[in-house]
């Protein structure tokens, strides 16, 4: 099967090369063309897309708000014109009789044995290993179309972050120096993808680790993953369930988290950010056209894998989400 065309995204780039006027925000090309057409100031405009982009949806968000920019400007000059009423000052107040007023005290919580651990292991991470970071943008279309069409009249459907691991443990097989642990006078390369997931606790998190997962199934996968999980809610895994990782996928998509980058979790050196998936305007051909988008963030360990190689890893990645059957049929 061929590879799909790559699509040209239309909220990371500036169409027909021509340079955005001085002072105006990065903006992708249809929401320049729908702010022109709805006589919005781009400069109004707070962007919600990669790096602060303005993007069609702020555009149509800003115009259907009451007042719109025109009447926030016409209010601002209306405040600062002479004999108009000026604010209210606002009474100075030190913290403490802030505290005071509110009645709130500050509380000091001494550290819990997870907490602590959290904070060691992250801290030598993150000061120990030279991090940098590879993003990509993976359309997500024909992943979640296989998905669907895969737990059609299942009794259970099977999770996005199985297929997830699928892929990754496909992706670490055809580039093994992603899968390698730091030693100090050596670089160890791992023979399996022991796939960590992070998952959120009261008062912490716990990587749960699915052993080689380039030799599993998906359903295999899945019923693993939610068995991990289930004992990491109930405070039940057993330290070989939850440790010695060879990579890590941490996923915060399901709370609206666009992208983030994340402190790789020892001893892998290398830990993928997986942010929501939602709708973007794409360029197709001439088209322009929306399309279900991810975000995701490699961390790297420098001292273990050089950029290129971090950057080949992400562009196999992405190429297995956007043609799923290379990997999963």
């Amino acid at each position: 099967m061929g590879a799909p065309e790559a699509p040209a995204y239309a909220e990371s780039r500036i169409g027909g090369g021509n340079a955005l006027p001085a002072g105006l925000p990065p903006s992708s090309p249809l929401a320049r063309k729908l702010a022109k057409e709805k006589g919005v100031d781009l400069r109004s405009v707070r962007g919600s897309g990669p790096r602060g982009r303005v993007i069609a949806r702020d555009i149509e968000a800003h115009a259907a708000a009451p007042g719109g920019y025109a009447g926030a400007l016409s209010a601002a000059q209306a405040a600062a014109k002479p004999g108009s009423q000026a604010a209210s000052p606002v009474p100075a107040s030190s913290p403490a009789s802030r505290l005071s007023a509110k009645g709130l005290r500050s509380e000091r919580v001494p550290l819990s044995k997870m907490r602590s651990i959290i904070a060691s292991r992250l801290s030598q991470s993150y000061s120990g290993s030279p991090h940098y970071f590879v993003r990509v943008a993976i359309d997500m279309e024909r992943l979640l179309e296989l998905r669907a069409a895969i737990n059609a009249g299942r009794d259970k459907a099977l999770s996005l972050n199985a297929f997830v691991m699928k892929l990754v443990a496909a992706a670490l097989e055809r580039h093994p120096v992603i899968n390698a642990s730091w030693e100090g006078d050596a670089i160890r390369y791992l023979p399996s993808a022991d796939l960590g997931l992070a998952v959120a606790l009261e008062g912490g998190l716990i990587t749960p680790v699915v052993r080689s997962c380039e030799l599993r199934g998906i359903e295999d996968i899945d019923g693993e993953l939610g068995t991990l999980v289930a004992k990491a809610r109930a405070g039940a895994l057993k330290p070989e369930e939850y440790g010695g990782a060879s990579f890590t996928i941490s996923n915060l998509g399901s709370f609206g988290v666009e992208e983030f980058t994340a402190i790789i979790n020892p001893p892998g050196s290398a830990i993928l950010a997986l942010g929501a998936v939602s709708k973007e305007a794409v360029v197709v051909g001439d088209d322009i056209v929306a399309r279900r988008i991810m975000h995701a963030t490699l961390s790297s360990d420098h001292r273990v894998i050089d950029g290129a190689q971090a950057a080949a890893f992400m562009a196999e990645l992405k190429a297995l989400f956007e043609e799923p059957a290379r990997a999963l049929m």
